[in-house]
């Protein structure tokens, strides 16, 4: 069941409220991120901050709930050097896996979000980091609008990012795409322009890792997740791939008609 949203009004004129203003795909995202934030974060955790604009929602109100005093004594973890950045100019504290093993809870976005709660991450050139945390994290958190919701893993068209070594990426790309040929896959190395938004910039994306991005392009279900993951995980020169399977604790859903909290079962 969806909850609403509390009404916004602008004022036409003092005292005289009119339509609420329509809500933008941002303000979905933020909405769920500030949700996940006040339901799940207390003090004393250690936590693990997504990559993405949605997961910055989550960062920001972290930082804002330390600075209030409402949360003490937390830890976090962050998934990319982006996240790192913004995190410190909030002033909250960070560590890493090394010293923190165990995460109590990680907030962060996705891609896409199927039936059964598994996801695809990673178009933001962040998978291997945010998986290693969300693998040792107790609860895993995800915060989406209503658009990342899909039928079956792939079923957005857009990418599904598999991380590569540079050594060879053309050879393991044309493996890539034999092997989910069956699905009309097309394989294509990311360019920094993909990610930064400037079209003509063609250089290869490097990954925090110093890897390449090949990303899979789906025409129809690639059958089997966990069977499809661990060919590609068996693959020389593949570092990690964007399918998140059955990692999520829950997803939380900004749409139109409120926000719904999709467990896991």
């Amino acid at each position: 069941m969806a909850i609403p949203y509390p009404p916004h009004f602008t004022l036409s004129s003092p005292g005289t409220p009119i339509e609420p203003l329509p809500l933008t795909q941002d303000d979905l995202k933020k909405i769920a991120a500030y949700k996940a934030v006040d339901d799940f974060v207390e003090s004393g955790m250690v936590v693990g901050l997504g990559t993405g604009s949605t997961a910055k929602h989550a960062v920001d109100r972290i930082g804002e709930l330390l600075q209030q005093g409402i949360l003490s004594n937390i830890v976090c973890i962050p998934t990319s050097t982006r996240t790192q950045e913004q995190a410190l100019s909030l002033q909250i504290p960070l560590s890493d896996l090394d010293s923190h093993p165990v995460v109590d809870l990680t907030i962060d976005g996705a891609d896409e979000v199927d039936p059964h709660l598994n996801l695809v991450k990673g178009r933001g050139g962040s998978l291997l980091r945010e998986k290693l945390i969300e693998c040792a994290s107790r609860k895993f958190v995800v915060v989406v609008d209503e658009s990342k919701l899909v039928k079956y893993i792939g079923g957005s068209g857009l990418a599904m990012p598999v991380e590569v070594v540079p050594f060879c990426w053309k050879f393991n790309a044309r493996r890539l795409e034999e092997m989910f040929g069956y699905a009309g896959c097309r394989a294509q190395l990311r360019r920094k322009g993909c990610v930064c938004g400037n079209g003509g910039d063609d250089d290869a994306y490097v990954t925090d890792n110093g890897n390449y991005i090949v990303d899979l392009y789906l025409e129809r279900e690639i059958g089997d997740l966990k069977a499809a993951s661990e060919a590609m995980m068996r693959m020389s020169g593949v570092v990690e791939n964007g399918m998140f399977l059955d990692m999520a604790t829950a997803v939380i859903v900004a749409g139109s008609g409120g926000i719904t909290v999709k467990d896991k079962v």
